[in-house]
């Protein structure tokens, strides 16, 4: 298992960067390994992205366990929420 995370280091919405910044905080603190994927550097990454998402204009951030898409922030908060994170990232 790979945890893929997409982001974007170049936003200027406030609302993205404060998601981002929640999903890596919390990912550091529970010692998930991940891969983070920049997508304002790399469009062939962001295509990538958009298409195991099936959604061509799809946004980060975006959490894939290997290529299986699962889901954006709200999956990942909701995830949080309810303490089923582990399961949640698992796929």
């Amino acid at each position: 298992m790979v945890l893929k995370y997409y982001f974007s280091s170049v936003t200027s919405d406030l609302g993205t960067k404060k998601h981002q910044q929640r999903i890596e905080m919390i990912l550091s603190s529970k010692k998930f390994e991940y891969e983070q994927i920049d997508i304002a550097t790399d469009e062939a990454a962001r295509e990538k992205m958009r298409e195991m998402m099936n959604d061509p204009k799809g946004l980060p951030p975006q959490l894939f366990n290997d290529d299986t898409y699962l889901g954006g922030f709200d999956k990942f908060d909701e995830a949080v929420e309810d303490e089923t994170l582990e399961a949640f990232l698992k796929g």
